[in-house]
């Protein structure tokens, strides 16, 4: 073998065993790439590989959240435990399902749900089910655009938000009676993007978006007349009113997200839905928070809690992952240069040979009439 071609052999070798260091991670980042607009397969891949490299990650969460006084969360953690096949301490669950036992008594749901009706804030299902029933009655919605309106006509400081999703609520809320309840997860997830904002847990992208879209569904002078004289004590005059200043053509978007906002609650739960409106920059991060909520149900709380936004969509990693697919195609063609070398280097030395053994054989069949000419005059 020459020089070159022992040059050549030993890139190739070189080349073989950076590939080999670099295709994990390569395959992983293509992998992540590819899943980019899956948020379930997205959260798949960056969460297995997290609970692999430090596994107490599920039990310090699950006590993190039983501190905190949420079960619900701790739940998400022992659910997302078991579908990656993790054991956990039996007494840290049994903990778990005690808690959860205690915040569903009776007693513990009927106060939650009157708060959840009296005050119009939910962070679970009881209290969600009392701020909507006191939307479904129109009283929570008069309640919100009353206050806001008289704000917006005395010059105050106004909400326009929740002004715009108190109007946009009172229109489906009549919706839903007219639909015989088809349209009341659209109902539930308009009153919980108000609750989430009255109580600082909407993501303030989604915040400026969701105001820009209430003013559009809004005709503030009509809304101004309405509220002027509007009272919960007339909830359905002052409802009728209202309406009359909702543009319901502008409302698609709205309406959109709070469709998402209740196929989350559904699958996730309310805790749930709070926590992707409080990650969410805009509509579609809440549009992929749904479709993650509806292939992993109890595990989502769990997955956003422990990747945050990362979970809906590639954030700042995407460029390191590209710089991994980077380096393995540079490999890739040091493999395939060194590959191009020793077989030109080959073909050429077996070329080399081919002529030098034809140039023998020339010369001694040149050299045979000779000899038998001077054999003969012998």
């Amino acid at each position: 073998m020459n020089r070159g071609i022992g040059l050549a052999v030993a890139g190739l070798a070189i080349s073989i065993a950076i590939g080999a260091a670099l295709y994990p991670h390569a395959y992983h980042a293509g992998a992540v790439l590819d899943a980019a607009d899956d948020p379930a397969r997205l959260s798949e891949l960056q969460i297995a590989p997290l609970l692999q490299s430090d596994p107490t990650r599920i039990s310090t969460g699950i006590e993190e959240a039983l501190a905190a006084g949420d079960p619900d969360l701790a739940d998400s953690f022992v659910a997302l435990a078991n579908a990656h096949h993790l054991a956990l301490d039996e007494s840290q669950v049994q903990r778990v399902t005690e808690a959860l036992a205690a915040e569903k008594a009776p007693a513990s749901v009927a106060k939650r749900f009157a708060t959840g009706l009296v005050t119009g804030q939910a962070d679970d299902v009881a209290s969600l089910s009392g701020t909507v029933a006191g939307d479904l009655f129109v009283f929570g919605d008069i309640r919100d655009a009353v206050r806001e309106g008289k704000h917006l006509v005395m010059g105050e400081e106004t909400d326009r938000l929740v002004l715009g999703l108190a109007a946009a609520g009172l229109a489906v809320t009549a919706a839903t009676y007219v639909s015989a309840g088809t349209a009341a997860p659209v109902r539930a997830g308009l009153t919980l993007v108000k609750d989430a904002r009255k109580v600082g847990r909407l993501g303030e992208g989604l915040a400026a978006w969701a105001g820009r879209s209430a003013r559009e569904v809004v005709d503030a002078p009509m809304l101004q007349q309405a509220v002027a004289s509007g009272s919960v004590l007339r909830p359905g005059e002052t409802a009728t009113a209202i309406r009359a200043a909702f543009r319901a053509e502008k409302a698609g978007a709205l309406v959109r997200l709070g469709k998402d906002v209740g196929r989350i609650t559904e699958k996730a739960g309310t805790r749930g839905a709070l926590d992707s409106l409080k990650l969410a920059e805009g509509p579609k991060d809440v549009a992929r928070a749904a479709r993650l909520a509806e292939a992993k149900g109890g595990q989502t709380r769990a997955i956003l809690k422990l990747l945050g936004r990362g979970a809906l969509l590639l954030t700042a990693g995407a460029f390191n992952l590209a710089l991994w697919l980077f380096g393995a195609l540079m490999t890739l063609f040091g493999m395939l240069g060194s590959l191009k070398s020793i077989t030109e280097r080959a073909t050429q030395s077996a070329i080399d040979r081919g002529k030098r053994r034809r140039l023998r054989q020339a010369q001694a069949a040149a050299a045979r009439p000779e000899l038998v000419a001077a054999a003969s005059c012998g």
